[in-house]
């Protein structure tokens, strides 16, 4: 469980976020505008904000951020926006924002992103090797092993590989797969996605029969040990 800020001026859309990340069993706290959402934030210790990008009231959520960071406040912080033009998310990640989503979007997705935001925060800094089942990676060596066999992977599958293992275990959308892999926003309609994983997944699971990448239908991907 994670205690949870929520800054965000409209009622509906607060009380709905309450609601859904209540029930991902988080405790969360509202502040219906920047200044109050300010002070909460500074004087309180939260493990994740979630920051409406746009405010009324002379602070805005790029405001609030900037006067954190400049504070010393290393919360990491959700962005929300209607405004989802790459210059945007890119001015709001450059404030100190760890992750940028735009509105409308699906509960499932802003849970899974304060979820990648958590592990974030919490996992260890040097991080540099990984395993599952057969299947280990050594960032040092750049190298990928299956069952203590080598495989050759090209720099994009590489990539989309190490994903999945800081990710394992995890139901990640196809839209945070696309931005963590190939840095900007998906077009829902491409299929650069498919291609790669299907690659991937006949180098990591040449036969078929140890899968470690799972589809999960309506939601995006995990990664883990076949049961």
């Amino acid at each position: 469980m994670a205690k949870v800020l929520v800054i965000e001026d409209d009622t509906q859309t607060a009380q709905e976020l309450h609601a859904a990340l209540s029930d991902d069993g988080h405790q969360v706290e509202l502040a219906d505008n920047g200044r109050a959402g300010l002070l909460r934030a500074a004087a309180d210790n939260y493990d994740v904000i979630v920051l409406d990008r746009m405010m009324p009231g002379g602070l805005d959520g790029l405001a609030v951020l900037s006067t954190l960071r400049t504070a010393g406040v290393t919360t990491p912080v959700l962005i929300l926006s209607a405004l989802s033009a790459v210059d945007e998310r890119v001015r709001g990640l450059r404030a100190g924002g760890d992750d940028y989503l735009a509105k409308p979007f699906d509960y499932i997705e802003l849970t899974a992103r304060l979820d990648a935001l958590l592990r974030r925060r919490d996992a260890p800094a040097a991080v540099t090797s990984f395993k599952v089942g057969r299947l280990e990676m050594d960032l040092l060596t750049h190298s990928v092993r299956l069952a203590g066999q080598a495989i050759d992977l090209q720099p994009r599958e590489f990539r989309l590989l190490e994903y999945f293992f800081r990710n394992a275990g995890e139901i990640l959308t196809r839209t945070m797969v696309f931005e963590a892999v190939w840095e900007y926003r998906s077009d829902e309609r491409s299929n650069v996605i498919d291609v790669h994983i299907s690659r991937l997944r006949k180098k990591i699971d040449p036969d078929g029969s140890a899968p470690l990448i799972h589809t999960v239908r309506g939601s995006g991907y995990v990664f883990r040990a076949a049961e």
